[in-house]
């Protein structure tokens, strides 16, 4: 099974690209992240030419929204409201075989890493807490559980281009990370690019566009992430970030995410 997560920032906007993307890699599986799109206008239609016959979709008009897309069947699908907030920022689904898929689209926080200041940044560590409380209230380590999304954070030092000086820029702050790490280890959770990519290389997955030359520049963030529970640790078979996809025409500023699996 390949599967692919994208902050698509616009579904609609970004068809093309997302046909694009799917007729050169051929996922099984592809999580979206700021669909941006109500629910009565998602692109159906347009998707299930693509090939993807089974979609689940939560999303709102302007902002958020996230879509599981697949070949292959559910047998359930599901979604939880986080912070008392009607904002479409996580969808499941579960698999035949049994295996579930979380996709997240985490609050970005805002500018300034203060919570006092920023209910913004107060809402993206509630929200975080939310979720490690759910996952260790509501599943177990030995689980068979994948999470995606755009967590928007990146955890390591090689995650960022310049850990000094994103050390109080949201996103990468210590307390971000903290509240991250507690996430991870609410079901033992393994960071499946990380399995394949060393910790000491650096990697990206979001380019500002306020970049002139995002490549020369090369001022990433890895704020995408993958992450599996220790059943599933076996069946990883690669992952790696498609960095191109950020120089395509029109593109977002996220480059998508594949990981392979030994499973049907």
């Amino acid at each position: 099974m390949r599967l692919i997560t994208w902050n698509i920032n616009s579904v609609r906007l970004r068809m093309p690209l997302l046909a694009k993307l799917t007729a050169e890699t051929k996922p099984d599986v592809v999580c979206l992240q700021e669909t941006k799109v109500h629910d009565d206008q998602f692109p159906i239609k347009d998707i299930k030419e693509l090939g993807y016959e089974h979609m689940h979709f939560r999303g709102m008009k302007g902002y958020n929204g996230v879509a599981i897309l697949s070949r292959l069947p559910f047998e359930a699908t599901d979604g939880q409201n986080w912070c008392d907030k009607q904002d479409c920022r996580h969808a499941s689904v579960k698999m035949q075989g049994g295996v579930e898929i979380h996709n997240f689209y985490v609050p970005a926080g805002g500018d300034v890493p203060d919570p006092d200041e920023n209910e913004k940044f107060a809402h993206k560590l509630s929200f975080l807490e939310e979720m490690a409380d759910w996952f260790t209230q509501n599943r177990k380590t030995n689980d068979k559980l994948i999470m995606v999304g755009d967590l928007n954070i990146a955890p390591l030092e090689t995650d960022v281009w310049s850990h000094k000086q994103l050390l109080k820029v949201v996103s990468h702050t210590p307390i971000e990370v903290e509240k991250l790490k507690i996430v991870q280890q609410s079901n033992g959770w393994i960071d499946a690019v990380r399995h394949f990519i060393p910790a000491d290389e650096t990697l990206y997955s979001w380019w500002s566009y306020r970049a002139r030359d995002w490549d020369a520049a090369d001022r990433g963030r890895r704020l995408d992430h993958v992450w599996v529970t220790p059943p599933l640790k076996k069946s990883l078979k690669s992952a790696g970030v498609l960095r191109e996809a950020r120089g395509w025409e029109r593109a977002s500023d996220h480059a998508p995410v594949i990981v392979d699996f030994y499973l049907a």
